[in-house]
This record gives C-alpha cells, sequence and structure tokens, in this order.
C-alpha cells in the first residue's frame, strides 16, 4: 500500500464510540523509528457485532477524499498479543503483534496460519525493527 511503502514501527489504534462505531489511526514512520511520522484515519463500523471480526473503515486520504477498506481479523491468541488481519478480496494481508521483536516461531506460525487459509504470504513485508 502505497501509504505504507518505506515505514517501519507501524501501530494502529482503535478507540471504541457508541454501538458498532469505532475510530482507527494508522501511523508509522519513514525508514527509521525516528523518521517522519506518517497517519490515516477515520471512523470504522464493526461489520458483525458480537463477533468483532468484520470492520468497514472510511480514511480521508489527503484529508478530503474519502477511501473506504474492509478487514476481517481472520485469528488471534486468547490474549489477543497477535491477530492476523486481511481484505476479504485476498489481496492485502497484516499480522499484528503488541511486541516489536515477536519470536521468529510466532512469526513462521502466523505466516503459515495465513497461508493455509490461500493468502499468498510471498508477498509478506517484515521491516527490520532496531
Amino acid at each position: 500500500m502505497k501509504l505504507t511503502d518505506g515505514c517501519v514501527a507501524g501501530g494502529t489504534r482503535y478507540t471504541p464510540g457508541k454501538g458498532a462505531r469505532i475510530a482507527v489511526l494508522d501511523t508509522c514512520h519513514e525508514k527509521t523509528p525516528s523518521g517522519k511520522l506518517k497517519s490515516i484515519g477515520g471512523p470504522g463500523t464493526i461489520l458483525d457485532p458480537g463477533t468483532n471480526t468484520k470492520l468497514h473503515v472510511e480514511y480521508k486520504f489527503l484529508g478530503l477524499i474519502p477511501v473506504g477498506r474492509d478487514y476481517w481479523v481472520l485469528d488471534h491468541d486468547e490474549a489477543y498479543t497477535w491477530f492476523i488481519s486481511a481484505n476479504p478480496k485476498f489481496t492485502n494481508l497484516w499480522i499484528y503483534t503488541r511486541t516489536t521483536r515477536p519470536d521468529p516461531a510466532l512469526v513462521q506460525l502466523m505466516v503459515m496460519k495465513a497461508k493455509t487459509m490461500g493468502y499468498d504470504v510471498s508477498k509478506l513485508e517484515f521491516p527490520t525493527q532496531p
């Protein structure tokens, strides 16, 4: 994705709203963790309240142009220390952890889970974390 090209130290903040609403803010830094901060955010709607595995976010690109994105949580651990997310068209895949340097065995497990679900894991990028 254009916004995240060359990014490291990325993160997403989810802020609950009323009902099925949630605010989403995605951030990352250009090239190094002290690099320029890049961010994009917008209001989201949980599409399957109760299960909470499908989310639609209306981002504002350049602060003006609405761009809708759907995200599905495909798998997670019991303590939510990691989760695998993707879009429903099988074209984008993300692996999230709460740690900046996850255990390589955990990364391998998440990659294998995504591959088993039919995702092309050869396109995953793992920037070096300082």
